[in-house]
């Protein structure tokens, strides 16, 4: 299947002039329009990032009045759309003018289809460099935005953040200590209706059993001994918020009754009270224990894990994570340098290859508890394996020349479309999407011979 081409508007009356330019720009699906009107419509239809068109127009040709009026609607519908004038040979006045009003360049007629050909190329480079910077700026004000990450699988689960957060349904994040889960809890509430909201953490695993009901539902007053006053449980302080459960896992059986009747019934009961109140919370939990594996053996409830687990997010470990330990990694040591005053600190190349062949047991908590030491304690400017406390391993970055990756690749793929295909020449280079001579070359700079 052939890429889609990308849009190029041609606002020009002369019909040979259309031919010629369509001739000219065929790496772009060029749409024409003879005036106005109709270059409006195919502005709405198409939505192109580059528009050429000529200031002279129909009904006067003569006249630039009306190419004037159009640049101002195009420039007016759609700001970010790169107009190039055309004028006459010998009318710098009115190139200039519309220079002046938003137009990207200007060209005088009759041009050169190559000189004219660089320049649309430009603007179309300008055009996407322009929306991923706005892209990247609208990211920065977003809750995600302290999510460091190239790892597409990552990126995926980010985009997934984004699509979940609305829907007003449970969440259970998974994935071992240190993996960032409640940041990315965290998300969920900012990019969800409830964000004007509180959002309120417990976890289970850090309040003893005995004072961890009284925790999560709040008590009256005398419901004990030194119950000195009626306290609001951090379930009903999370009222109209989101409520976040962490280490989920470790809840006590004797209190998994209760939460899913609160599930179920969006009511709770203090300690020592007798009346329901009503609490509407969207609850996010996270453990990084195997909650299936609980339920087989009788430690957790699978009635509470569907209640909780409406939507199950896994969040890799940072072992997984392609790269992602070496862009953490300088992202701390700034953070730290900057905070301790030692702005010129830096990772040694050996540092950074010992990074990216641990293993990171700890995740994210122990990367930067480790980077954040290695700031403190160094005494020089570079960070070494040694700062780090790791070993020192051979520095691969030799290896990741792209030719040689590309090479490899393209090894592999021949090697196993030519066993697939028993040697057969013309259906392998049909598969690779490649001539036959093509292969040949391929077969004799890999040294692979040709089966007789």
């Amino acid at each position: 299947m052939n890429q889609k081409l990308r849009p190029l508007l041609i606002v020009e009356d002369d019909p040979a002039l259309q031919k010629q330019m369509r001739w000219a720009f065929d790496a772009f699906e060029t749409v024409l329009a003879e005036d106005r009107e109709g270059a409006i419509t195919q502005l709405r239809r198409y939505e192109p990032a580059v528009v050429t068109m000529d200031l002279g127009l129909p009904p006067s040709p003569g006249d630039v009045t009306e190419g004037f009026r159009l640049l101002g609607e195009i420039l007016a519908l759609a700001p970010d759309t790169k107009v190039i004038v055309l004028t006459g040979q010998h009318d710098r006045e009115n190139a200039l003018k519309a220079v002046a009003m938003g137009a990207y360049d200007f060209f005088g007629k009759p041009f050169e289809p190559e000189l004219l050909g660089l320049t649309i190329d430009r603007a179309f480079r300008l055009h996407d460099l322009q929306a991923e910077n706005a892209r990247l700026k609208e990211r920065q004000g977003s809750v995600l935005a302290g999510i460091l990450t190239r790892d597409p699988g990552m990126l995926k689960l980010c985009r997934t953040i984004e699509k979940v957060a609305p829907a007003n349904v449970s969440v259970a994040l998974l994935g071992e200590s240190g993996t960032g889960k409640e940041i990315f809890a965290r998300a969920l509430h900012g990019l969800s209706s409830r964000a004007k909201g509180r959002f309120v953490a417990v976890n289970c695993a850090a309040i003893p059993e005995p004072l961890l009901e009284s925790e999560l539902f709040g008590y009256e007053k005398g419901a004990f001994t030194g119950a000195a006053k009626q306290t609001p449980g951090k379930i009903e302080t999370a009222n109209g918020g989101t409520f976040f459960l962490d280490e989920i896992g470790d809840l006590p059986m004797s209190l998994q009754a209760k939460l899913l009747r609160f599930l179920q019934e969006r009511v709770i009961e203090r300690l020592g009270g007798r009346g329901e109140i009503p609490v509407d919370v969207r609850v996010i939990c996270a453990t990084h224990r195997d909650l299936k594996a609980l339920i087989s053996t009788g430690q957790f409830r699978e009635d509470l894990y569907y209640r909780l687990a409406e939507i199950v997010i896994d969040i890799p470990p940072l072992r997984d994570r392609e790269g992602d330990a070496g862009l953490l990694a300088h992202a701390f040591v700034q953070r730290y340098a900057a905070e301790l005053g030692r702005g010129s600190l830096h990772l040694g190349d050996d540092a950074v290859a010992s990074i990216e062949a641990h293993n990171w047991p700890g995740n994210i908590r122990e990367l930067e508890n480790c980077l954040k030491r290695a700031v403190i304690m160094t005494e020089t400017s570079r960070i070494s394996a040694q700062d780090l406390g790791l070993d020192k391993v051979e520095d691969n970055l030799e290896h990741l020349n792209l030719r040689q990756v590309r090479d490899e690749a393209e090894r592999r793929a021949v090697v196993r479309v030519l066993a697939r295909t028993n040697g057969n020449i013309a259906r392998a280079a049909d598969v690779l999407g490649i001539s036959r001579p093509s292969l040949y070359d391929l077969m004799n700079r890999f040294g692979l011979k040709r089966e007789n």
